[in-house]
C-alpha cells in the first residue's frame, strides 16, 4: 500500500520565495501524515502566472532551488515529491513539473498543451508522455489543461502508468457549468471519468485562492482506477491537506473487470491505435 497527499495551496503572485515556502512546508507536512508521494500544484513557484516580464525573471533551472528544496524534503522522508514550478532552460521557460526523490529528479515533464494566455508565456512542452519506474510503481506526469485532451491520460496509461500525477491550477474559462459547493469541478469530474476508463489512479492537486484576477477552483482529488473518490474533492475556497491509501496494483487489476469485460485487450487495434513517436499502442 502507498500512501499519496494532496497540497492544494494557494501562491500569491509576488511571493517567489514565500511560496517556495508554502510549498516545501506542505509536502513535509503531508510526509508527516504518513505519505509517500507529496503531489504539489502547478506553478507553485514562482505562482501561476502569464506575463512573461513578471515570471520569466524568477524562472530556474533544474537543479535551481526549488528542485533542490524538495529533493531535501524527499531525502528527509524517503519519499517523493511531485511539483509544478517555472523551469528556465537557456532562453526559454517552460511551464514544468518533476518528481524528486532523495536520489534526485527522476521524473520530468513540460507543459504539453498550454491554457489560454500561457501561450505568451511559456514554450510548448518538448519532453513528450515519460513513464519512470518507482519504487511505488510506475508513474507518469501531466499537468493541468493537458488533462482535457484524452490522448494524454491514455498514452501515459498504455505506456505502463499504474499513477498519473497531475499538478493543477484549475481556473474558469472552459467550461459553462459552474462549480457548486461540495462538488467537483469540472476538470475533476474529468479526472475521474479518465481514470476509470485508462485504469490508472490520478492524482490532482489543485491551488486554490483568488490572485491576479484569477480565482482557482481547488477541488484536488485523488481517484482510483474504477473512477471511484480516494480523496477529495477538497474545498473549492481553502487551503486543504489529504492522504490516502492506494494499492497501486489495483491499476493493473482493474483492466479486467470480468471474463468478459477487459477494456484493454477490448481495445480494437486492428482497426484504431494511438502512436506515440514511433511507438505504436
Amino acid at each position: 500500500m502507498t500512501v499519496v497527499g494532496l497540497a492544494q495551496i494557494g501562491s500569491p503572485p509576488g511571493e517567489t520565495e514565500a511560496n517556495r515556502d508554502r510549498g516545501l512546508d506542505a509536502a513535509r507536512r503531508l510526509f508527516e501524515q504518513g505519505a509517500a508521494i507529496a503531489v504539489l500544484p502547478e506553478l507553485t513557484v514562482p505562482w501561476y502566472g502569464v506575463d512573461p516580464g513578471q515570471i520569466a525573471p524568477r524562472a530556474e533551472p533544474l537543479d535551481g532551488p526549488t528542485v533542490s528544496a524538495w529533493q531535501s524534503a524527499a531525502t528527509d522522508s524517503g519519499g517523493m515529491v511531485v511539483g509544478g514550478f517555472c523551469e528556465r532552460d537557456g532562453d526559454r521557460i517552460y511551464n514544468s513539473a518533476v518528481a524528486v526523490d532523495g536520489g534526485g529528479v527522476v521524473g520530468h515533464y513540460r507543459k504539453l498543451h498550454l491554457f489560454a494566455e500561457e501561450k505568451h508565456c511559456f514554450e510548448p512542452g518538448d519532453l513528450g508522455l515519460p513513464v519512470f519506474e518507482t519504487r511505488w510503481g510506475t508513474m507518469g506526469i501531466c499537468v493541468c489543461y493537458d488533462l482535457r485532451f484524452v490522448e494524454v491520460v491514455r498514452i501515459l496509461a498504455l505506456r505502463g502508468a499504474d499513477l498519473v500525477c497531475v499538478p493543477t491550477a484549475w481556473v474558469t474559462g472552459f467550461d459553462r457549468k459552474a462549480q457548486n459547493p461540495g462538488e467537483l469541478c469540472p476538470q475533476a469530474e474529468g479526472a475521474v471519468l479518465q481514470a476509470n476508463l485508462s485504469q490508472v489512479f490520478i492524482a490532482c492537486a489543485s491551488q486554490v485562492g483568488a490572485f491576479g484576477g484569477l480565482r482557482m477552483l481547488g477541488s484536488s482529488v485523488l481517484v482510483d482506477p474504477y473512477g471511484s473518490l480516494a480523496a477529495g474533492p477538497l474545498p473549492g475556497d481553502e487551503e486543504r491537506l489529504a492522504t490516502a491509501d492506494i494499492d497501486v496494483g489495483e491499476a493493473r487489476r482493474a483492466q479486467a473487470r470480468s471474463p468478459l469485460i477487459q477494456p484493454r485487450a477490448d481495445r480494437r487495434t486492428d482497426v484504431y491505435r494511438l502512436a506515440y513517436g514511433a511507438e505504436e499502442l
